[in-house]
């Protein structure tokens, strides 16, 4: 079967996990709603077309091959913002106008928000069905001339190497990961090894013999709106590998 996979690196990334309150944190490895965004920017697909971003992610499913979980980095934000009242009563463009109110009538808030110090993946897509307009050769001419800047996660995080996006014939996840090849990173001493892969709910390609724990856990990066931040839960498969391998259970 036909892949597309491609190599997202920068030395910070952050994928966005559940937050609540003033924590932001990041988990360890890109989720489907991450790398669709990433896709759906190359494309130059807008965040107000929400017909071509449901097409977009009814076309593709997901495997992540990890090598490198990286460091955690934790970032101490504050903010200056002015009150909701001030917010309603006057319309602003930009943060220039937002903030531009007497010292005493400007808020401070607090965030606390995560990145992963140069955490190395791999990912992999396949077409669910025939009939989309998004078909992985034009998936890849658009991640070698992305319409859209692209970055990991917020736009602190810019790539800081090529995609290197590449078609591949595979007959399972492991094959497909193993016959792509990217240029080396000097820096990343150790992260040439494949320690994970993280795969959607019924792969098209199975995960090929290998000895690994798997397990099952859920994640909640379906994206149902955009215009809404709204997410779904998806079941993700994950295969650690080099463990002896374990009956699959469900993990929330």
């Amino acid at each position: 079967m036909q892949c597309l996979i491609f190599r997202p690196y920068a030395p910070l990334a952050s994928w966005g996990d559940i937050a609540v309150g003033e924590d932001r944190p990041s988990h360890e490895y890109p989720g489907r709603s991450a790398v669709l965004g990433l896709v759906a920017a190359a494309l130059g697909i807008r965040r107000d077309e929400q017909a071509r971003l449901d097409a977009l992610s009814a076309s593709l499913g997901l495997a992540v091959g990890v090598y490198s979980t990286g460091r955690l980095l934790r970032d101490y934000h504050t903010s200056q913002v002015p009150s909701a009242k001030d917010m309603k009563k006057r319309p602003h463009r930009t943060r220039a106008d937002e903030l531009a109110l007497p010292r005493a009538q400007l808020n401070t808030i607090l965030s606390r928000r995560d990145y992963r110090q140069d955490a190395l993946c791999t990912v992999l897509l396949w077409q669910r069905g025939t009939a989309s307009e998004f078909s992985l050769s034009a998936i890849r001419e658009a991640l070698l001339a992305p319409v859209f800047v692209l970055y990991l996660g917020r736009k602190s995080c810019p790539l800081a190497a090529p995609l290197h996006p590449q078609l591949v014939e595979a007959q399972s996840l492991v094959d497909a990961f193993a016959i792509a090849e990217f240029p080396a990173l000097p820096h990343l001493k150790g992260a040439d090894q494949l320690q994970r892969i993280a795969y959607d709910h019924e792969p098209a390609l199975p995960l090929g013999e290998v000895e690994a724990t798997r397990f099952s856990v859920t994640r909640r990066d379906e994206p149902r709106s955009r215009a809404r931040w709204q997410f779904s839960d998806r079941t993700e498969h994950v295969a650690l590998l080099g463990a002896a391998p374990e009956p699959m259970e469900e993990k929330a």
